[in-house]
């Protein structure tokens, strides 16, 4: 069994500086690292090998200086690295890079290939799918466990959703991407190290590779960077004092109503003046949104990505299209006429009960080939970073993950503004190709507001007799109310300082009274207090609530990270000096214990 594993070496997200007068991110002296879930991938690849026998080959794209991230992987157990390195390579997007990566992995034969979930530094998680569909092997992203059956070539695992988790079967070969527990955290040895000194490295340069140079680095990239921003949102400091613990806990109630808690909730940031492209640009066309329906409803990413296809349609002379996948999907159409679809695409069978990559991947790109949208936009859920990679990769498009909003620029061009090191720099994304493709993350954008005396055009799709690899084998739901992190306006965050899983009971009054929903740090998540669906921060989700309440959380920065964009920060921790009183707009400090029964009772006073 020869496993391929694919890496990156990133700078370590903490120790980035971002310029402002320059308005580049400084990288001089910035320590690096293999970026983490690779790292799992890595030694989850080792352990397989061990076990069935075969060999581990990891590789890279990357300057010299990934030499060493390679020599970190070969003292973690593989057997030997593999380093694509050539100017040639430089300013590659994800599907430049993808396309070399590829290319070299079909030098020699291969059953499995590994890579992480995303780079802890772009955070996109399309290279994985963009390499599965320009190799043509099925793919599984978010593994969380992988078992493997030599006899058969087949393997079984078992993947994160949304809302639970999926357990699938793919022959060989496949592309399995990794999530954060794949596998235990591992460092090596002094011996190893040594011992890896002996394994070999070998360089490959664009010569060696069978593709054009139009298809390399920069030249190769169908998006590229139009600049970058700092979003550093700053935060009031204030750790609240006063003679006794109900003294303190009233001015924190106080400073909540005047905020908005209960009511309507003060802005807390300038909406962003929309630029210049109000002028219809050439061949305007249809804007696509992917729905995403999820328990027999629509998820409310989707209104949100119609009232912004609204707002841009408006602006292009163009009309707004949803497009829903799936068993039953014609009942949504007119749901999505009454939040702004003018068209409604159906592809509605009893083939679809449930999202599968390829025939999904299909069904869209066979739509867009024949249609030629404007602009395509898919939510950033697990289903849409799991698709839009693979239809990107199929039609050559440029593809923008994640973006936290979306603009014209002067030109009538999509300006798609996506996060970047762990959200501390946004960078506005331009596309070379047509359509525009971009996913959303949810919960950042404001919805249409509904009508429900529209109407719109539905047209059914036909639905390819397409057999799947992938076959789903069971599925368990295990963070039911996860997925509604997206658009809680109060959420609150639960950190190791609470002692034990047990005493998560403790903070339902406080829930149930600000109706807020509830999120991890990781180690909250490694100890399954909670499942690792409500992991918020650099290696979990990001979140946007008007409040966040930061219960017994450290404050470190992976998790801070991923409620940066949060309206109103509380912190409660026992440890004056914890450094999450920094990244608050409010803090107490005591016992949540003593603190969060006298919050509640004064909270419950208030609203009544």
């Amino acid at each position: 069994m020869r496993i391929v594993v694919c890496i990156k070496q990133v700078p370590v997200v903490s120790a980035m500086q971002f310029d402002a007068t320059s308005k580049t991110l400084k990288r001089e002296g910035v320590p690096t690292e293999v970026s983490s879930f690779d790292v799992r991938a890595l030694i989850k690849a080792v352990d397989l090998v061990r076990a069935h026998g075969g060999e581990v080959v990891v590789l890279t794209m990357g300057p010299p200086q990934a030499r060493e991230a390679l020599a970190e992987c070969l003292a973690l157990g593989a057997d030997r690295a593999v380093h694509l390195c050539d100017r040639a390579f430089a300013g590659s997007d994800t599907l430049a890079t993808a396309r070399v990566l590829a290319a070299a992995i079909r030098r020699e034969p291969f059953d499995l290939i590994l890579c992480g979930r995303h780079s802890v530094d772009a955070e996109t998680g399309q290279v994985g799918p963009e390499v599965a569909e320009l190799l043509d092997v099925a793919q599984i992203t978010g593994a969380h466990t992988i078992e493997v059956n030599v006899a058969t070539r087949r393997i079984t695992s078992e993947r994160e959703t949304d809302n639970g988790f999926e357990t699938v079967e793919v022959g060989w070969p496949a592309l399995v991407t990794a999530a954060e527990d794949l596998a235990p955290e591992r460092f090596p040895s002094k011996t190893d190290r040594e011992q890896a000194k002996q394994k070999p490295i070998v360089t490959v340069t664009a010569a060696e590779l069978p593709l054009a140079t139009e298809q390399l680095g920069t030249s190769g990239s169908p998006t590229w960077v139009a600049g970058l921003e700092t979003i550093e949102t700053k935060r009031r400091g204030q750790v609240l004092t006063g003679d006794t613990l109900e003294q303190v806990v009233d001015q924190l109630v106080s400073a909540l109503l005047k905020h908005g808690l209960f009511g309507e909730w003060q802005a807390t940031a300038a909406p962003r003046t929309p630029a210049a492209g109000t002028v219809p640009r050439a061949g305007a066309k249809d804007i696509w949104v992917l729905g995403e329906v999820l328990h027999e409803r629509v998820r409310p990413v989707t209104y949100e990505l119609l009232g912004k296809a609204a707002e841009l349609a408006q602006r292009m002379d163009a009309s707004v299209t949803a497009f829903i996948i799936g068993a039953g999907a014609e009942r949504h159409a007119t749901e999505c006429a009454h939040y702004g679809a003018q068209h409604v695409l159906v592809a509605d069978h009893a083939r679809l009960p449930h999202y599968d990559t390829e025939l999904w991947a299909a069904i869209v790109a066979d739509a867009i080939r024949t249609r030629q949208p404007g602009v395509v936009l898919l939510p950033a859920t697990v289903m849409g970073r799991d698709l839009a990679p693979r239809v990107a990769a199929r039609l050559g498009l440029g593809l923008t993950g994640d973006c936290i909003d979306l603009d014209l620029d002067g030109e009538g061009r999509l300006l798609q503004y996506k996060p970047a090191f762990g959200g501390s720099v946004v960078a506005p994304i331009l596309s070379k190709t047509r359509p525009e493709m971009a996913t959303v993350r949810p919960g950042l954008l404001d919805a249409a507001t509904p009508d429900t005396s529209r109407r719109a055009v539905v047209e059914r799709l036909p639905v390819p007799n397409q057999v799947a690899r992938v076959n789903v084998v069971a599925q368990r739901r295990t963070a039911e109310s996860a997925a509604a992190l997206d658009h809680a306006p109060v959420v609150i965050g639960v950190g190791m300082g609470l002692g034990s899983a047990a005493n998560l009971a403790a903070l339902e009054p406080l829930a149930k009274v600000l109706n807020a929903a509830m999120c991890s740090t990781r180690d909250v998540s490694d100890a399954s207090w909670l499942p690792r669906q409500y992991q918020v921060g650099l290696t979990g989700r990001a979140i946007a609530p008007q409040l966040y309440v930061a219960i017994g959380i450290r404050g470190a920065m992976e998790h801070m990270v991923g409620v940066r964009r949060a309206g109103v920060i509380v912190a409660i921790n026992k440890n004056a000096k914890a450094p999450v009183f920094k990244a608050a707009d409010y803090g107490i400090v005591g016992d949540y214990a003593e603190v969060v029964p006298l919050l509640t009772d004064r909270l419950q006073r208030a609203r009544n």
